[in-house]
């Protein structure tokens, strides 16, 4: 099989030939057909994340080896079954939750893969969708989408997940009262989508970008706002009309958790989900009397990958806006990513 492989950090992805899986036991071979580019991935190809105060984590210190073909947004359809397998067939159209843990700890057998210390996630430490099969353990990590078009549910697998996780740790929250969204990329534009879905209203949606700003404003964000202002906190407390109770920050660095923090209403809660890096310096005592909660958000269980699945089937989900691009070109998918040009998700696609 084809994949593109992160061969050195830092340097161009690479066109290697894998041998095909062959399924053993529980496991299902996927023949993948769509492959969404997520900021994580290209943190991957990067090497390392700011982990703020000068320090880094590399990606070497998980344990990875390389070459590794990312890619955690994967679709494609069933083309071999283990003997043990049940649940599925050859042949059907599935979504790949990838964040799959070791199966033995508690967290993994509460369904919580994301949490599991041991994690084997796809397109980490195993070959994701950058190649052109990928092998799944167990059938349960395979959801049905039904006829949703696959381009779009291959993004279910990571920001469907990751904005439902982090949109019901500020809840509950009226339908009317005003959630902030800071960032306006794929997992800004499908916490939309999904805040819309769920019946809430009042969605301020923040990016430096103007054609990201208006991305958010035909996504169904009742106001945007340019995050760079000078009087971007009072644009947003005015666009509020009251005390701001819930926010989630999809940047995440330094500049974007002050902004969050500060805007934030008594009582209120704030989500980190970007990982773009820094630090929060925070009173402690002024915590107390704010009596703020700030929670960090990592992906999402495979109930979420479940629950955002029926969503789109019942048809309560607007389309995160995709562009669909053949894998070949996955390098140049990278470099957009990089550098800020993606309204969406770029999504690569096999024949």
């Amino acid at each position: 099989m084809e994949a593109w492989a992160v061969v050195e950090h830092g340097k161009p992805l690479e066109k290697i030939q894998r041998s095909i899986p062959e399924p053993q036991g529980t496991e299902v071979l996927v023949k993948v057909t769509h492959c969404g580019v997520c900021h994580s991935d290209l943190h991957f190809w990067e090497g390392s994340y700011d982990l703020g105060g000068g320090h880094r984590f590399n990606i070497s210190d998980r344990g990875v080896k390389l070459p590794r073909a990312v890619g955690h947004e994967i679709a494609g359809v069933v083309a071999k079954l283990g003997p043990d397998v049940e649940g599925v067939a050859k042949g059907d159209r599935r979504i790949v939750y990838p964040w799959v843990g070791c199966g033995k700890c508690r967290r993994c057998q509460q369904e919580q893969d994301n949490l599991c210390a041991a994690q084997r996630s796809l397109g980490v430490a195993q070959d994701g969708g950058f190649a052109s099969y990928v092998l799944v353990p167990h059938a349960k990590y395979l959801v049905d989408v039904g006829d949703v078009d696959l381009a779009v549910a291959c993004t279910f697998g990571c920001s469907g997940i990751t904005v439902l996780s982090a949109i019901q740790k500020v809840m509950p929250l009226d339908a009317d009262d005003a959630i902030i969204l800071i960032g306006a990329g794929g997992l800004g534009l499908a916490a939309i989508s999904m805040l819309l879905g769920l019946g809430h209203r009042n969605i301020i949606s923040l990016d430096i970008r103007e054609e990201k700003r208006q991305a958010a404003r035909e996504a169904g964000a009742k106001v945007v706002v340019d995050s760079t202002a000078s009087d971007a906190a009072a644009q947003v407390s005015t666009a509020a009309g009251g005390p701001i109770y819930g926010i989630l920050d999809f940047v995440n660095n330094s500049a974007t958790a002050l902004l969050a923090m500060n805007l934030l209403g008594k009582g209120g809660r704030m989500v980190q989900v970007g990982v773009l890096g820094g630090e929060l310096k925070l009173s402690l005592v002024g915590m107390i009397f704010k009596a703020a909660t700030i929670s960090f958000n990592n992906t999402g269980n495979l109930s979420h990958l479940r629950q955002v699945a029926r969503l789109a089937t019942e048809g309560k989900l607007r389309p995160l806006p995709v562009t669909k691009i053949p894998a070949d070109q996955a390098n140049a998918a990278l470099t957009a990513l990089q550098e800020g040009k993606v309204v969406g998700r770029l999504v690569l696609t096999y024949t």
